[in-house]
């Protein structure tokens, strides 16, 4: 069965089901070819229909009518992931195999970033995509991490947890939630997460050295981390000065307005 671009972005009702439906082909030929547990079933299941959901109710909240090229690029990495995130929980149980795996992990990787230059190629980047994007690149991780952890130990989780954390931290202190400014290093980091996740997944170094890569990369990220999270407080700290100064000029404009009373 061959699925177009062309079909999954011609109307809005139709790209989210048709990517739910290419995900059930991805499962059941990962249960032809290589088996899933019942819980791997169930989890690359219960993945496609949030993500069905999610993804359909995105696009009504903004206003479009098609899913775009962009944007069908990225539901495709999402199948993989989907795939990936099947393969993932039926290795709780029983062996699967590492170059299917690695397979889907490395080509939903690689097409990281030409969602991207297609929604600038077309002229069609939204921020429904880049947050798309960005939030599929977070559950690969956030998968990949608890695949290694059974090698490594279950700290690796980490790794994929930061952003989650990161976000519910932001629902308690909102100002975490202000814009950044563009970083390389931030880019870089997120790179490496990916390639280290992806190497240990492998098992393409011995496990002493991936066991330090792992490492590394988590504290690349720590940082990567606590340096916007100290850009962020450093700008709340700001406005917070900013709207205390004028709370006092506003208060001294109203003293020297106040009208005198004078008893004759």
């Amino acid at each position: 069965m061959t699925i177009s671009i062309a079909t999954m972005t011609a109307r809005e009702s139709r790209g989210p089901i048709v990517g739910l439906a290419a995900h059930l082909i991805l499962l059941t030929a990962l249960a032809a070819g290589t088996g899933l547990s019942a819980n791997g079933w169930l989890a690359g299941t219960a993945y496609a229909v949030v993500l069905t959901v999610v993804l359909g109710a995105g696009l009504r909240r903004t206003g479009m009518r098609a899913l775009g090229a962009a944007n069908a690029v990225t539901l495709g990495r999402a199948t993989l992931v989907g795939g990936v995130t099947a393969l993932v929980v039926t290795s709780f149980t029983a062996p699967v195999p590492l170059p299917v795996l690695v397979t889907l992990v490395a080509v939903a990787l690689a097409l990281d970033g030409v969602d991207g230059q297609v929604a600038r190629r077309t002229n069609s980047t939204t921020k429904l995509g880049a947050r798309f994007d960005m939030e599929v690149d977070a559950f690969l991780i956030l998968v990949l991490s608890v695949f290694v952890a059974g090698t490594f130990g279950w700290w690796t989780i980490a790794l994929g947890a930061f952003r989650y954390v990161f976000v519910a931290a932001s629902w308690a202190w909102p100002w975490l939630n202000a814009p950044l400014p563009p970083k390389f290093s931030r880019k870089v980091v997120a790179a490496v997460q990916g390639v280290v996740l992806v190497v240990a997944t492998a098992s393409l170094l011995p496990d002493a050295v991936a066991f330090l890569a792992v490492a590394a990369a988590l504290a690349s990220l720590t940082w990567s981390f606590g340096r916007d999270v100290q850009w962020l407080w450093a700008e709340e700290r700001r406005h917070r000065l900013v709207a205390a100064r004028a709370r006092v000029a506003e208060r001294r404009a109203l003293l020297l307005h106040r009208p005198v009373s004078v008893n004759v």
